[in-house]
């Protein structure tokens, strides 16, 4: 068996393209993201809403992270809902429907 050397190892660590170490991020992010899903899953039925909806936070977080959303394009997100959102509580406000608490990005 052959010893390589540490230069060796060094070109072998150089040669792993920046796509590829996105790749494997983005990886271990999508299962961190499933194993988060199936908590906040349990949570809920556990009767622990206020747990499952801070897990909510850090599964939003991880999504935006993978498909590179910035905070400002969230935020641009909610402000342009907002509007939508009061008419449709507007609409359910008339018919009897109870109100909801509307969005707000906090950050």
């Amino acid at each position: 068996m052959k010893h390589r050397n540490k230069s060796n190892r060094l070109y072998l660590a150089s040669s792993v393209t920046e796509k590829t170490l996105v790749a494997n991020s983005d990886e271990r992010l999508r299962l961190i993201l499933a194993t988060l899903e199936k908590c906040r899953a349990a949570l809920f039925k556990s009767a622990s809403p206020e747990t499952a909806h801070m897990v909510s936070v850090a599964i939003l977080e991880l999504r935006m992270k993978l498909n590179r959303i910035e905070e400002s394009e969230l935020k641009a997100l909610c402000d342009a809902m907002l509007p939508v959102a009061a008419l449709a509580e507007d609409t359910r406000h008339q018919k009897g429907q109870r109100r909801g608490t509307p969005l707000k990005l906090v950050k």
